[in-house]
């Protein structure tokens, strides 16, 4: 695991002398992806510039020191990430008749890489890498930069084009550091922050700056000569979309006892692949579904028990560590487990921006920071149960939405419009009083909450004319960010471009789909890998193998999901290595009590954050609107945590710079 960074200068528009510098300064900004060495590769000539920050987890000995340049001397390349099944690749190049390959320098996977690319191309190679990765690949020859990320978008890569330098890095840090650096906010970015609690790829927070979309090749061709900046094409070697589509069209015909023995065989090649290292390795345990399955599997194929880690807190509702602990010891791991107070998990709020480098808004950024940090003490990779929801059909919402558009999706748009109206205009009082009996319903669908609060939602959720739009609205935290954000409007993003929508038979995939390829890639692994890159740890996701994603797409619904109920293969395979009376309760997820946290130990430096003045002195959020939200919540008139934790992160994040 690496940082990665460099430019071109393709207008020669700098000091050539100066390249050097400017490359370490903007690869010294990634030290914590990369604390173990450091390295750099200039090409006056052309402007090339790439710099390279190396954490060592495959062969830590110099062969394995980056840049790294093909045998042939063709190409140049700096990596970022891991490809598991670089043995394989090497194995088939070996047997390939047509390949004369390199003495092998060393047993590194960037080395594998390099000779790959050499061999057959770098469409040809993407297509057969199995792993995480971020990388920039200079053909020397041809004159051209590729960047390119992981099909699902587990490690980052942000580029742009500022006064005809073409700039790229691991983080917007990084970028920071190049001397053409303007670092304008975007308002448009701004305003899709404020209704997903993150940026979504390709915006980033800055104008004239983006984000490479998982599963997507850049290609930057330095021979057009055009100094405009316009010789940049995009294509995808991998489309979610795609697999959607055709998985759901060739759906798994076997019986379950089937389907459960070739998913477990899936899940025991990917756990066992993430497990290769020349460091120690351990593993994040919530004690949930997830995390417990790729725990469960590790231990099943380790020899010695696998180090093992949890964070809990002492609010009721929030502490998942006594259930990772009953897990852990089932299974005999090496536990570790570290319990909170409000004011340690408090003193990581500070760190936040400069964590994150731009906006974000997920409250569990913070015990996975202290989780990454707890586990950093011991080992230097860990594996996480990341994307079981997506791929398996777990989060409650996607239950909500099935149920929301069979009961109303039938009927006609202007009926669904005017009842919403009906109930808009019902007091909260009123709906509470008429209402609160459905609680125990409603609660299934998502966290426990007032009536009035759900039918608010439902209200604004009855007049969409597509599941797809009604699922914005069931994620949707601002539901009309352009009145928050001033001078903004919401830029086009796979939620608005009907053209980006899976054309999948029923609603439940439809959503799991959306998920896929926004809230996984933006929200879920953003918040991993800058947790623990943050404290310069490799974090490893078995659960999005491409094979295993394949395979759990083609099966029916009914294998997923069952009674109301999601993963239920994975649950399956999971009972044969824990009890299940050790694992079914109600899902937590890994969330700290901000609402709380608002009204008490955190109010005093939200106020700041939130001050009235300071709004119009910044112009960038409409104070009305916000002051509004905040005295509400602090009245326990409504409960705004989530409208008020995307301000405050912004506000800390204006802040930091």
């Amino acid at each position: 695991m690496c940082g990665i960074a460099g430019f071109i200068d393709f207008a020669q528009q700098l000091n050539s002398e100066e390249y050097p510098r400017i490359t370490n300064e903007m690869s010294n900004r990634l030290v914590r992806r990369g604390p173990d060495d450091t390295g750099s590769w200039i090409e006056k000539e052309t402007g090339v510039a790439l710099g390279h920050r190396r954490l060592s987890i495959i062969d830590l000995s110099v062969e394995g020191r980056q840049p790294m340049m093909s045998s042939c001397k063709r190409y140049v390349v700096i990596y970022n990430g891991e490809i598991y099944n670089y043995r394989e690749i090497r194995k088939d190049l070996e047997n390939d008749s047509g390949f004369s390959g390199p003495e092998w320098r060393g047993h590194s996977d960037t080395e594998i890489l390099l000779a790959a690319i050499q061999a057959w191309g770098i469409e040809e190679t993407l297509k057969r890498l199995n792993g995480m990765f971020a990388f920039a690949l200079w053909d020397r020859k041809s004159r051209v930069m590729y960047l390119t990320r992981d099909r699902f978008g587990e490690k980052p890569l942000y580029y742009g084009v500022i006064n005809k330098n073409f700039i790229f890095g691991s983080e917007l840090n990084a970028l920071k550091a190049h001397p053409f650096w303007a670092g304008t906010i975007n308002r448009n970015a701004l305003a899709s922050y404020m209704r997903h609690g993150y940026v979504p790829a390709p915006y980033s927070i800055y104008e004239n700056i983006f984000k490479i979309i998982p599963g997507t090749v850049l290609q930057f061709d330095y021979k057009k000569g055009d100094h405009s900046g316009s010789n940049l094409t995009l294509s995808k070697y991998w489309c979610m979309k795609e697999v959607a589509e055709n998985c759901t069209q060739n759906l798994f015909r076997g019986s379950d006892g089937d389907a459960i023995e070739i998913l477990e065989d899936l899940l025991i090649k990917s756990v066992r692949s993430r497990m290769v290292s020349d460091v120690p390795l351990g593993a994040f345990l919530s004690g949930g579904i997830d995390s417990s399955t790729v725990v469960a599997l590790m231990q099943s194929v380790s020899k010695e028990p696998v180090k093992t880690f949890s964070i809990g807190f002492n609010e009721d509702g929030y502490n998942e560590a006594v259930h990772a602990r009953a897990v852990a010891q089932y299974l005999k791991t090496d536990h570790t487990e570290l319990i909170l107070t409000s004011d340690k998990a408090m003193s990581i709020i500070p760190q936040l921006p400069q964590l994150y480098n731009e906006p974000f808004a997920d409250s569990s950024q913070i015990p996975t920071f202290l989780v990454s940090r707890l586990a950093r003490e011991k080992v230097i990779v860990c594996l996480s149960g990341d994307g079981g929801d997506e791929i398996f059909g777990g989060y409650k919402r996607y239950t909500a939405g099935n149920d929301l558009w069979s009961i109303f999706g039938w009927l006609p748009l202007w009926s669904r419009v005017l009842f919403a109206k009906i109930l808009l205009s019902v007091p909260e009082r009123i709906l509470n009083q008429c209402f609160g009996w459905t609680g125990p319903i409603m609660n299934r669908y998502g966290r426990p909450g007032l009536a009035s609060d759900k039918l608010y939602k439902l209200a604004e959720i009855l007049r969409v004319r597509r599941p797809e739009m009604l699922y914005q609205m069931i994620v949707s935290h601002w539901k009309n960010p352009s009145e928050l954000v001033i001078g903004a409007s919401e830029p086009s993003t796979v939620f608005t471009n009907e053209m980006k929508w899976a054309q999948v038979k029923d609603v439940f995939h439809s959503m799991m789909f959306l998920d896929t390829v926004t809230y996984l890639p933006d929200d879920i692994l953003v918040k991993l890998d800058r947790a623990s890159m943050g404290v310069s740890l490799e974090s490893r996701v078995p659960l999005l193998d491409p094979d295993l994603v394949q395979f759990a797409w083609k099966l029916p619904l009914s294998k997923k999901v069952r009674s109301g109920e999601g993963k239920w293969i994975l649950k399956q395979i999971l009972y044969k290595y824990v009890p299940r009376e050790l694992i079914e309760r109600p899902k937590m997820g890994f969330g700290v009590p901000i609402g709380d946290w608002l009204r008490g130990p955190l109010k005093d430096w939200a106020a700041a954050l939130l001050d009235e003045k300071r709004l119009k002195r910044e112009n960038f959020l409409n104070p009305q609107l916000v002051k509004e939200k905040w005295d509400e919540h602090l009245s326990e008139k409504q409960n705004w945590q989530g409208y008020l934790w995307d301000v405050l992160m912004f506000q800390a994040w204006l802040e930091s710079r």
